[in-house]
């Protein structure tokens, strides 16, 4: 809260509306090694943000891009897992197994979405995305593996 009370000090976003400025929205993982607008070039209000584990294409997340499609000016998304995730280290029974032995809790009615092959897993989503008909039409989708030793983003042909 104290980090809070010094950011609200010198806060300049409020001029900002809840539309993405340049159109983009980017789905990506919940690691904090990635800065998905520094990464894109982009500041504040200027791209709209979805976050998860693996940076999958779920339910949730098409929930949200047709909101952002036809509500706050999203006309292209970007799809971004990156290297050295967790999520594509180990299949769902290892990643089950790990959390019950350490912590001794069942996860296994949860779905984690892990991937072994990141590409291919990453042009399912893309095509999820583009052959999903409730977004608006003309929306532009793409997908890159973002390589957390270098900041690079790698486009992939989906």
């Amino acid at each position: 809260m104290s980090a809070n009370a010094s950011y609200t000090k010198s806060f300049e976003h409020t001029h900002l509306t809840g539309v993405a400025k340049k159109g983009l929205a980017i789905v990506t993982c919940i690691d904090s090694r990635i800065n998905p607008l520094a990464v894109s070039g982009m500041t504040a209000g200027d791209a709209k943000i979805i976050r998860n584990a693996g940076a999958r294409v779920t339910e949730d997340v098409l929930r949200t891009l047709v909101l952002a499609t036809y509500l706050l000016g999203v006309n292209r998304i970007l799809v971004v897992p990156h290297t050295d995730c967790r999520m594509a280290k180990s299949d769902e029974a290892a990643l089950h197994a790990e959390i019950f032995a350490s912590h001794g809790v069942d996860t296994r009615s949860v779905e984690f979405r892990t991937v072994l092959d990141q590409k291919a897993a990453l042009i399912f989503d893309v095509q999820r995305i583009r052959s999903f008909p409730l977004l608006q039409t003309g929306v532009i989708v793409a997908g890159a593996i973002y390589e957390v030793e270098t900041g690079k983003l790698d486009l992939i042909d989906a």
